[in-house]
């Protein structure tokens, strides 16, 4: 079995060291067989953006050797060697508009040096333009990769100082535009994606391949890369822990697949976190978490209120998550785009697609519900999994008065600086406790105008719930009865159990509740 890695991320030092490389170089090709190309792709992190750009910048170097036994190896492709401007602004210092220009600078001067060029001109623009005109012109074109050219706007969406970096951004990103003559391939990735109008303005010439079907699968693996490709390490483990191929290959797909780049692509898994599992031996854990957790986001989803019940529930059209504006973040967008949410199902209405949106998988869903509670309700996430783990067996177990103390909890720790009275809030917190239990249960949560309406079965019950605020839940039952939430169970042959409960501002918390069987 081939070594596997995920800490290297250069294409040369990949192939050099002799570690496991999912071949991707059809794609490749597919974006440098034309005379010239500037393109644009977002994708969630460590999905395998800066692999994809060291991989351009080996071809474009002409390290044709690199290739051997790849797609690209047989191509009619005309190798050639071009000056390369390869910047990456993951790790830059950009608390202020100062700070974000002097470190472009430097990394302008620093690619400058390793063309033997020594620049003259003055500001960021400026630099980066006589950087590009130098090199076609000592040179030949050059190729211009750009690694998390969204960084340092994320790093401060919510603060004040947010405009004179966008505006140093857009400057900077316009000279690609000024010196389209001297480039011969342009390729800029990140994260998220801003509209035209925040950061673009004068970049207008992009082609955005993020969601284009001819490039859904540039990043991740499918499941026949995933069976091909990591063959000899899923013998492995089905032998050495003897289990089933099929049940682990189901695993995988529930763990790690689902993330989906266009409505008629197939979905892919995510590399980092398949590239651990089979470096942890085969272990099933929240590791795309491990590597940053979404703080920003739960922030701004907590701010405005986002209502993630009907987000996922209800179809969207592609303009709704598709980019964003600066001065307006939208977490539909930012969740879609980061890799927290991801295109389900499509359906077709006068020729216009929308799209049904949810969590990819397993490990994104119960991590991101994880650190939502811990946001909205002080929940430690460490705990929340187990809690849902409890109810769950207590459901089974039909100890329901177990579960209404457990749901407790959630609620014992949350701020008094919190208006509970606002409906939303406590909705959000029973919906996201509701889908942590279908983790290990059939269970699901469905909020309408100005009520929350829960379900969950097992073997052997089925539970509907109802929750009031500061009524009593004799008021909950009752619209059970007369909405008939409970009549689409009546054929299931199980115990049916109706729950009314009350939620009391004054206590901030879960009042009291009657239960009626059924």
């Amino acid at each position: 079995m081939k070594d596997l890695t995920t800490s290297v991320y250069t294409f040369e030092d990949l192939i050099e060291g002799g570690f496991l490389y999912v071949d991707k170089t059809e794609y490749i090709w597919n974006l440098i067989k034309p005379a010239k190309g500037i393109y644009f792709l977002s994708r969630p992190r460590r999905f395998g953006k800066s692999l994809t750009l060291s991989t351009l910048k080996a071809v474009f170097q002409n390290k044709k050797h690199l290739f051997k036994g790849l797609a690209l190896e047989s191509k009619p492709y005309d190798w050639k060697d071009y000056p390369v401007i390869h910047l990456d602004l993951g790790n830059c210092e950009s608390t202020d508009a100062e700070h974000l220009s002097r470190y472009l600078i430097e990394t302008i001067d620093s690619a400058a040096l390793s063309c033997d060029l020594s620049l003259s001109r003055s500001g960021v623009s400026g630099r980066f333009t006589e950087l590009v005109e130098r090199l076609a012109a000592n040179k030949g074109k050059a190729v211009i990769l750009i690694d998390e050219y969204d960084k340092p706007i994320l790093d401060n969406a919510m603060k004040v100082n947010v405009e004179g970096i966008r505006e140093v951004l857009e400057n900077f990103y316009s000279v690609i535009k000024a010196t389209e003559p001297f480039q011969r391939f342009v390729f800029l990735t990140g994260v998220s994606k801003f509209s035209k109008v925040s950061v673009f303005s004068k970049l207008n010439n992009l082609t955005d391949i993020t969601m284009d079907a001819r490039y859904a699968t540039l990043l991740g693996y499918t499941q026949q890369e995933l069976e091909e490709s990591f063959a000899e390490y899923i013998d492995h483990i089905t032998e050495t822990q003897g289990i089933d191929r099929g049940e682990l290959l189901e695993g995988l797909r529930e763990w790690y697949n689902g993330y989906k780049f266009h409505q008629k692509a197939a979905s892919v898994y995510n590399p980092v976190s398949i590239g651990k599992f089979f470096e942890s031996g085969g272990e099933f854990r929240n590791y795309w978490f491990e590597t940053g957790t979404p703080s920003f986001l739960l922030k701004l989803a907590k701010q405005q209120q986002f209502d993630f019940e009907e987000k996922l529930s209800t179809p969207v059209g592609e303009l709704a998550f598709s980019s964003y504006e600066i001065d307006k973040l939208n977490p539909l967008a930012l969740l879609v785009q980061t890799g927290y949410l991801t295109i389900l199902e499509t359906e077709v209405e006068h020729g216009i697609v929308f799209y049904y949106l949810g969590f990819p998988n397993r490990e994104v869903e119960a991590a991101f519900e994880a650190y939502l509670l811990e946001e909205y309700a002080e929940i430690k996430k460490e705990n929340v999994e187990y809690y849902a783990a409890i109810i769950a067996k207590m459901l089974r177990n039909g100890d329901i008065d177990g579960v209404m103390e457990k749901m407790r909890q959630f609620f014992v720790n949350i701020p008094y600086d919190i208006q509970i009275a606002n409906e939303k809030y406590y909705q959000t917190i029973f919906y996201i406790v509701f889908r942590l239990i279908g983790l290990f249960i059939d269970a699901e949560a469905r909020t309408g105008t100005g009520r929350i309406d829960a379900a969950a079965q097992t073997e052997d019950y089925v539970y509907v719930f109802e929750f009031k605020l500061d009524k009593e839940p004799e008021e909950a039952l009752k619209q059970i009865r007369e909405k008939q939430y409970h009549h689409k169970y009546l054929d299931s042959g199980k115990e049916i159990m109706l729950v009314g409960a009350s939620f009391s501002t004054e206590k901030r918390n879960i009042a009291s509740w009657r239960v009626e069987k059924v």
